[in-house]
C-alpha cells in the first residue's frame, strides 16, 4: 500500500459515507458489503491485515493515510486506524412495512420499536443496537424530527444499522393508527404513566413507542397509543437515556415471549 497525497481538511468522498472501526468493518464484509475505498492508519501493523485483505479482495481501494488524518476525517471518533467508504444507507418506505406485515407469519408476532422526535444519532445507534439484540423486527422513525442513518449511528449501531429494517414514515400518528388497524398493539412509553412496563402483555403483536428525552413523546403520538407505560424508578433519577429504556422495554417483551412459548 502506498501512503495517498497529503490533503488539507480530509472528506468523505462524494456520494459515500464513512463506516470506521474494526468491528464494524468486520460486521459489513461478513454482510457480504464491499466498501469502495479504505483508508489505513500507516503502521497500523498485522492486527488490520486480515480484514484490509478481505476488503482488498472485494475489490476496495485501499490507501494508507496518517493518524492525524483518520482523526480529523472521523472528527476525533475512535475509527481504530481503519476508514472504509461504502454506498449510503437508506431507509426502508412505509409502503415496505405494511407489505412485510400483510405477510407475517402468526406464528411469530411482530415486535417493533418507534422512535419519535429521537434527533441524537448516539441515542439512534444504540436504540438499533439494542432492537437488534432483542431480536425487534424493525424500527419506525418519522421523516421530520428524527436522527439520520449517518456514519455515526452506523459505528455506535455496531453493525445493527445494517441489519435492522428502518422505516421511514411521513406521518407518525398516522402510522400508529394503521398498525392498530392491523392488529398491533402500540405501548408508549411516560415517566407519569399509571401502569409499569412489566405489567404490560407483550406476547402478542407489539409496538414500542419511546419520546426524544426531555420532551417524551409528542401529543398527537401519546393520544394514538392504546396504553402508556412507565419504568419504576427506585433511585434519585428521574428518567432514563433513551436507548438504554429501549433496551429494558424490548427485552421485558423478549422476556415474556420466551416464557409464553
Amino acid at each position: 500500500m502506498k501512503p495517498a497525497s497529503s490533503r488539507r481538511g480530509p472528506k468523505t468522498p462524494d456520494g459515500l459515507d464513512q463506516v470506521y472501526g474494526v468491528h464494524a468493518l468486520q460486521s459489513l464484509l461478513d454482510r457480504g458489503e464491499s466498501p469502495r475505498e479504505l483508508w489505513v492508519q500507516q503502521g497500523a501493523g498485522s492486527r488490520l491485515k486480515e480484514v484490509v485483505a478481505q476488503a482488498q479482495a472485494r475489490g476496495a481501494r485501499v490507501k494508507e493515510q496518517p493518524r492525524d488524518t483518520l482523526d480529523q476525517l472521523t472528527q476525533g471518533a475512535a475509527h481504530q486506524g481503519v476508514v472504509a467508504f461504502c454506498p449510503p444507507l437508506t431507509p426502508e418506505g412505509e409502503e415496505s412495512l405494511w407489505l412485510k406485515l400483510r405477510a407475517w407469519p402468526s406464528s411469530t408476532p411482530p415486535l417493533l420499536l418507534i422512535l419519535d422526535g429521537v434527533t441524537d444519532v448516539h441515542n439512534f445507534g444504540a436504540c438499533l443496537r439494542s432492537a437488534d439484540a432483542a431480536g425487534a423486527h424493525g424500527v419506525i422513525v418519522a421523516k421530520d424530527k428524527a436522527a439520520p442513518l449517518n456514519a455515526t449511528v452506523r459505528k455506535v449501531a455496531c453493525g445493527a444499522a445494517e441489519v435492522v429494517p428502518v422505516y421511514q414514515v411521513t406521518n407518525l400518528a398516522r402510522t400508529l393508527a394503521k398498525l392498530k388497524d392491523a392488529g398491533v398493539w402500540i405501548t408508549g412509553t411516560a415517566g407519569e404513566a399509571e401502569s409499569s412496563i412489566f405489567a404490560i402483555d407483550m406476547t402478542g403483536p407489539t409496538a414500542l413507542v419511546m419520546g426524544a428525552e426531555g420532551k417524551g413523546m409528542r401529543r398527537l403520538t401519546r393520544e394514538a397509543c392504546d396504553n402508556l407505560a412507565k419504568l419504576p424508578m427506585a433511585g434519585e433519577v428521574s428518567s432514563l437515556n433513551v436507548s438504554v429504556a429501549a433496551g429494558i422495554c424490548l427485552f421485558e417483551a423478549v422476556r415474556q415471549r420466551q416464557l409464553a412459548s
